[in-house]
């Protein structure tokens, strides 16, 4: 995700009301519908950035930084809320549960040729190499049809 959509996405989260750095991650995984969750070194640096423009405020709680949104911060959120720009266009397209199974079988193939970089002869990791790429040209003969 690029940073201008780690920014309004967070800006959107905060709206909901305020949270430490784990919350804020977890709200953005929902909002993917699971198919984001950014790191810790995408969402912190992301919050100091907020904070050092005013739009946020933090403050220790329970041992955890709480971050909140300043009334130029809502602000901010509310207008980020009406354009058409959404941080979350990859889940929000109502493709998300469609592309699911497609994109769980692309993971597990991704886990399968990893463990044939790992554990394979000279041999399997050229096959495996032919197959995947014999795949990737079958994909796109099928877009073409």
């Amino acid at each position: 995700m690029r940073r201008g959509d780690i920014r309004s996405a967070l800006l959107l989260a905060l709206a909901e009301g305020a949270a430490h750095g784990y919350e804020l991650m977890h709200r953005l995984e929902e909002k993917s519908g699971g198919s984001w969750r950014p790191s810790p070194g995408s969402i912190y640096p992301t919050l100091q950035m907020l904070e050092d423009e005013g739009l946020v405020t933090s403050v220790e709680k329970d041992g955890k930084r709480v971050y909140d949104l300043t009334p130029e911060g809502r602000a901010e959120a509310d207008a980020r809320a009406t354009q058409r720009d959404d941080p979350f266009w990859f889940a929000n397209r109502g493709r998300y549960e469609e592309i699911a199974p497609l994109r769980r079988a692309f993971m597990d193939l991704g886990a399968a040729v990893w463990q044939v970089a790992q554990a394979g002869k000279s041999e399997q990791i050229a096959r495996a190499a032919e197959l995947v790429e014999d795949a990737r040209k079958k994909v796109y003969q099928m877009l073409a049809e």
